[in-house]
């Protein structure tokens, strides 16, 4: 499994080179957010290793990093991020690349689609953008991430399959909660912090 991991992660990172995404990063360097936020990343990567407790699952944060950089450049964030959860929890390169995938690339991915499925099939309005982008689009993408991450992985020595499930159902929900605030503020004090938002999109023309 983990070469198939690896594999993903390789072609994702591939994908987001070919795009030259720092070309959209003006002269003055990125927004200091997106940088604040990709350093917390860590903190809630390991929360499982620093609590010591296989019920604390991790927050995954991707889907806000993805709203914030888009897509590529948020993958290539995502890179350092991985190597100091694995760094600082004491994780070998295995689980490093594991949550690489699951906790970054995946979910990341997967709100880009849903992302774009919303772009195409409902109003652009600034709701549908905070709810449908920021809350319900991060929610899906975490809960089917954690969802194929436990189907493909054993489940930790000490919890159930019931327990696990209820775990990452819980953990996607609160990373949903923490992403739809956050962009609820950004979108309406600081929308050039949002790389994926343009007022000339979701605002009603008048």
């Amino acid at each position: 499994m983990v070469w198939l991991e690896a594999l993903f992660a390789f072609v994702a990172v591939a994908a987001a080179l070919t795009m030259r995404p720092w070309r959209g990063v003006g002269p003055g360097g990125p927004p200091w957010p997106w940088l604040a936020w990709a350093a917390v990343l860590p903190v809630m990567w390991g929360a499982d290793r620093y609590a010591e407790s296989a019920v604390a699952q991790p927050l995954s944060g991707a889907c806000l990093l993805m709203l914030m950089m888009g897509w590529p450049l948020a993958v290539l964030a995502l890179l350092p991020v991985a190597l100091v959860t694995a760094l600082a929890g004491d994780l070998g390169a295995q689980a490093g690349i594991e949550r690489l995938v699951w906790l970054g690339l995946v979910p990341a991915t997967l709100a880009m689609g849903l992302g774009a499925a919303l772009r195409r099939w409902l109003p652009q309005h600034l709701f549908v953008y905070i709810l449908g982008r920021g809350f319900f689009a991060t929610a899906i993408a975490g809960a089917l991430a954690g969802t194929l991450a436990a189907l493909l992985h054993p489940t930790p020595g000490g919890l159930g399959d019931d327990d696990l499930a209820l775990a990452r159902w819980l953990a996607a929900w609160g990373d949903a909660w923490l992403a739809g605030i956050l962009v609820a503020i950004f979108v309406a004090f600081r929308p050039e912090w949002l790389a994926t938002y343009t007022d000339r999109l979701y605002l009603p023309k008048s």
